[in-house]
């Protein structure tokens, strides 16, 4: 799997974690499902923040919108009140029902009092459209797919490129889908981790900004910016939820310094958890005490946030193999380019 790093693109100055993904914060996992062929290049990729219970153990959550044109499902309820407690599922725009389905079948099967004895539960799906490569309106995507992505989440290496819910993305005018990134934060004698997992789906071909300067254009005719990214942060450093939400908005950051303005058909959403301080979903004690960056230390995780999140956009378009839409449009793949185009030496 080629990376930007393969092509000697370095993003910033942090040190990476050991395997460069979301995975490097302890405890996450995550999945895919693709589903490809006879006109289909889509799926479902599911980030679990923790291995265990998510309704009864909620992690602290913020989120952010650049660009609110979306159909996702969730987000409200988490900025009101800084709490996950499902899964993150990621997939195409016409696939959000049955992913919610999902989520809601494997909460409810683990605690079966949900919408009865206690609060529903909030099933968090976000999307793209994957509509120039993939038959949208097939609307494939079942919730035994979801399933699917669920139960094969793990922790480690991070499947990247046009995988899961990134089978049928692009970004730049070359095939993008998922990436991931992570970086490495001291802070008080102790070692931290920021990984970042995205979605990409977004910018116009030929706006792209490499980190050595280099402007690759796929020499495609320009189209307006109506893209998406979908940009999921997560941590084991312990932050607020308006700590969290100021760490989401700087993958704002990191979309921008590759070259995209957020246009008004972009829907740019950013989602942040941390790994620490789980929330019970009924606490045995009316007062609870959690842990606080002290916001004197926080410019190093708007950094890693930044980083992160443009080193994963061009990781997914590295990954990613070259493919034909469904109208005949070329997407070639970013490695592809690079390899061409490679600096003097």
């Amino acid at each position: 799997m080629s990376s930007a790093r393969h092509f000697g693109l370095t993003v910033g100055q942090l040190p990476t974690g050991p395997h460069n993904a979301i995975t490097d914060v302890a405890g996450v996992m995550v999945g895919h499902r693709t589903l490809s062929g006879n006109g289909l290049a889509t799926g479902v990729t599911a980030i679990l923040p923790h291995g265990g219970d998510l309704f009864r153990n909620k992690v602290r959550a913020a989120v952010e919108i650049i660009n609110g044109f979306g159909k996702s499902a969730g987000l409200m309820q988490v900025a009101e009140l800084g709490l996950i407690e499902t899964p993150i599922l990621l997939t195409n725009t016409f696939s959000v029902a049955p992913c919610m389905e999902a989520l809601i079948r494997r909460a409810v099967g683990a605690n079966p009092g949900i919408g009865r004895e206690t609060s529903t539960v909030n099933a968090l799906v976000c999307e793209c459209n994957d509509g120039a490569i993939n038959d949208i309106q097939a609307m494939a995507v079942t919730p035994q797919d979801a399933f699917a992505a669920l139960d094969g989440a793990a922790s480690g290496p991070v499947e990247q490129g046009s995988v899961g819910a990134g089978c049928g993305m692009t970004s730049f005018g070359f095939r993008a889908g998922i990436g991931s990134a992570s970086r490495q934060i001291g802070i008080a004698d102790a070692s931290f981790v920021l990984g970042a997992l995205v979605l990409s789906n977004f910018g116009r071909a030929g706006d792209l900004i490499l980190p050595d300067g280099r402007r690759p254009d796929p020499e495609r005719l320009p189209q307006a910016e109506k893209g998406s990214v979908i940009v999921v942060l997560a941590t084991d450093i312990p932050l607020g939820d308006r700590q969290l939400q100021r760490v989401a908005r700087r993958a704002g950051a990191g979309i921008a310094s590759l070259g995209s303005f957020w246009g008004h058909g972009s829907g740019d959403i950013a989602i942040a958890f941390t790994t620490a301080d789980h929330v019970a979903h009924r606490p045995k004690e009316a007062f609870q005490s959690i842990g606080r960056l002290d916001d004197g230390q926080i410019d190093k995780l708007f950094q890693a946030a930044a980083e992160a999140t443009s080193e994963a956009v061009l990781n997914a378009m590295c990954a990613a193999k070259a493919t034909v839409g469904r109208d005949g449009r070329s997407f070639p793949s970013l490695a592809d380019w690079l390899a061409a185009f490679a600096p003097d030496t």
